[in-house]
């Protein structure tokens, strides 16, 4: 299929790549030029403006948007809306707040245009591992977007799936990321405890390893922890410092809203806003592993 993506940073133009060398025809669009370029050289089809990419797509035309969240996605969706005709398809596959997306679905609408929201979980190894997606909007859309969907997949039959409709996606990728930061603070505050017991001297990247296969708490974000130990087994230069995108505090919000106890992800949220105060292993731990699946920058310290 020919659809256009919307966003060439590393999970949009890693999406582009392997929707391309699947065989679909992509457009691509970003606001920098250089990326542009770099989509094209690899098959992309170049699109300078939102305007181009309208023209370039055929009815009923797929448009995937991979901008960050907030304004930045506001902006992009209402444009589009100006620029589509009734039958076409907006997709959202980044972070935005569900009720943003309900908003999205609604305005659309009105012009007769389909809102698909996807949440997207895999950061830079998507490229390699494929994405796990979790989709909401109308039946009729998200089959229509099938092809795309089983491409971006780890498989045409698994680690995708519509989870309900408009804003059901994003909803689920929040309580997803919410339960990621949990995972990622018990990790971290165990090998913060080994770390502490001078006397035995422990290897953690060992430990990581021994764990990784056979052991209850194996899992692929323990890979990456082991991954970080062992590239960087003092955490040398990292500063303690874990930034949080958003998605836990929706997590924490709505479970408040929805009188359910999240203890474990409400603690993980306050470490991370702890974390900008003091000095700990455990804080440059977990921010060697968001480095590790997501390629989030790190803080030197």
């Amino acid at each position: 299929m020919r659809l256009a993506m919307i966003g060439l940073g590393k999970m949009g133009a890693n999406m582009a790549t392997r929707l391309i060398r699947d065989g679909h025809e992509v457009v691509v669009f970003d606001i920098n030029a250089e990326a542009i370029a770099r989509a094209e050289e690899g098959g992309g089809i170049a699109a300078r403006t939102l305007e181009e990419v309208a023209a370039a797509l055929e009815p009923p035309r797929v448009a995937w948007v991979m901008v960050p969240a907030g304004k930045p996605t506001d902006l992009t969706v209402q444009n589009l809306g100006e620029l589509f005709e009734s039958g076409d398809i907006v997709v959202d596959g980044g972070n935005s707040n569900y009720k943003e997306s309900v908003r999205h679905g609604a305005e659309l609408a009105e012009h007769g245009i389909d809102f698909v929201d996807v949440g997207t979980s895999g950061g830079v190894w998507g490229l390699a591992e494929g994405y796990s997606m979790m989709v909401g909007g109308a039946e009729a859309a998200v089959d229509r977007l099938r092809p795309a969907l089983t491409t971006l997949a780890p498989g045409a039959d698994k680690g995708w799936g519509r989870v309900g409709g408009i804003g059901a996606g994003h909803f689920v990728k929040m309580v997803h990321n919410g339960i990621e930061y949990g995972l990622m603070q018990a990790y971290a505050e165990g090998f913060a405890i080994m770390d502490e017991k001078p006397e035995y001297d422990f290897d953690l990247h060992q430990i990581a390893e021994i764990w990784r296969h056979g052991s209850v708490v194996r899992s692929w974000l323990l890979d990456l922890t082991a991954n970080a130990l062992d590239e960087n087994p003092t955490l040398d230069g990292i500063a303690p410092y874990v930034p949080d995108s958003g998605e836990g505090r929706w997590t924490v919000k709505e479970a408040i809203d929805l009188d359910v106890s999240a203890p474990v992800i409400t603690l993980a949220l306050l470490n991370r806003l702890r974390s900008r105060e003091d000095d700990s292993y455990a804080d440059k731990l977990l921010s060697a592993m968001r480095n590790q699946f997501g390629g989030h920058a790190i803080k030197k310290s």
